[in-house]
């Protein structure tokens, strides 16, 4: 009765609250609270509004919920096996995820499918907001810069506008722990700039012949032609082995500016996606760990990271007054951004090996095969931790 009573009033009480002066404004607010309950500063915002103002409690409602407790689950579900993608990703991977998707969850009716596939990445958001609050975690990286050869290695001051595969972004990323003393574990992490085609090494020790070796690995691997790479200015990288390497096949090099990130900003974010995320920021410093870890990196994390999980691109980015407003194009993955890159042309062998092997591999046991590997790997740190706890115990 007191909101039928508000919403028949109003109109007079904002008429009267305008005429009255501030003793006889007081008053009112005195005579309004004790009929509708509203707090004072709320009164005051409610009868400062024009007199013919439609009212909060007579605005439309809100629409009811859109998708039911099987959508969010199966999304969830999804998402977590994914790998936690952001919503413009997990919107481009669910028709690759979908089918694959009907093996491994109960109650994925059509119905869920169709509403699965409809979804809008900002619903989706919406959906596994409580999600993200509980498994939010942020962690940080560092690299060592060194000095040597800099003056014969040029530095690259524009970032590569390039529209053809073979001009990588390559990083190290340290497995240190709380010390860096010692020799442990480093990925050597390297990423193509037009397909976002990601290749990852662990190597034992920052020592640049494990650098070389990993890149002459990757190299024979890679689905196109390495033709240039740009690095940091860690001494792994700017060192007299990696120059002769590169000299020999003929290969760029060239070196971001130091001090600025962004010079490499497609591989720092890789660093995060594709390592840091992924393996914590553990130590791990063993032969056992790092033969662990690259069975991980050549096998299930490749085939996870460039056939099924989709990368956005950025396309424009403006200024509008002190904000910057930036448009990305759509996410795919990078096996399709390569088979896009070749279009009409006719598809080299090595890529359409990877279509068949993509279209044959289902991404939910590829990501229990990862969870597993990396309990394995989890599990030699908690053995070496308490060898050495009781090491200091005796």
């Amino acid at each position: 009765m007191a909101g039928e009573r508000t919403l028949a009033s109003l109109s007079s009480y904002r008429k009267r609250y305008k005429k009255a002066d501030r003793r006889g404004r007081s008053k009112l607010l005195d005579e309004f609270f004790e009929m509708t309950g509203y707090h004072r500063k709320y009164a005051i915002a409610l009868l400062g509004r024009p007199v013919d103002e439609v009212a909060p409690e007579s605005a439309r409602r809100r629409r009811g919920a859109s998708y039911g407790p099987g959508v969010s689950r199966a999304l969830e579900h999804i998402w977590e096996r994914a790998g936690y993608p952001w919503s413009a990703r997990l919107k481009a991977m669910l028709p690759q995820w979908l089918p694959w998707a009907r093996r491994h969850l109960r109650g994925l009716t059509p119905d869920v499918e169709q509403a699965l596939l409809k979804i809008s990445p900002r619903q989706m958001d919406r959906l596994l907001a409580n999600k993200k609050r509980r498994n939010k975690k942020r962690l940080y990286g560092h690299t060592k810069p060194g000095k040597l050869l800099k003056s014969q290695i040029p530095i690259r001051t524009d970032h590569w506008d390039v529209t053809c595969p073979g001009y990588l972004e390559i990083d190290l990323v340290v497995h240190c722990g709380p010390s860096a003393s010692g020799e442990f574990i480093c990925s050597f992490n390297l990423t193509d700039i037009c397909t976002g085609w990601t290749e990852t090494r662990a190597i034992l020790g920052k020592g640049e012949t494990g650098v070389v070796t990993a890149l002459e690995e990757v190299r024979l691997e890679l689905p196109f032609d390495l033709v240039a790479i740009d690095s940091d200015n860690g001494s792994e990288f700017i060192n007299r082995h990696l120059t002769r390497w590169c000299e020999k096949h003929k290969i760029a090099f060239t070196r971001s500016r130091p001090y600025k990130k962004n010079d490499n900003a497609h591989i720092e974010q890789k660093n995060w996606t594709h390592v840091r995320r992924i393996f914590g920021w553990d130590r791990y410093d063993t032969p056992e760990q790092c033969a662990m870890m690259n069975a991980l990196y050549r096998n299930e994390l490749y085939r996870m990271q460039n056939f099924f999980q989709p990368c956005v691109k950025l396309v424009e980015k403006t200024r509008v007054g002190s904000k910057v407003r930036r448009r990305y194009d759509k996410a795919r993955t990078p096996l399709d951004r390569l088979v896009a890159f070749h279009g009409k042309n006719p598809i080299p062998l090595r890529v359409q090996r990877l279509l068949v092997v993509r279209e044959n591999l289902d991404p939910f046991a590829l990501s229990s095969r990862i969870d597993t590997g990396l309990e394995r790997l989890t599990r030699t740190t908690r053995q070496r931790d308490l060898k050495y706890a009781h090491e200091l115990v005796s």
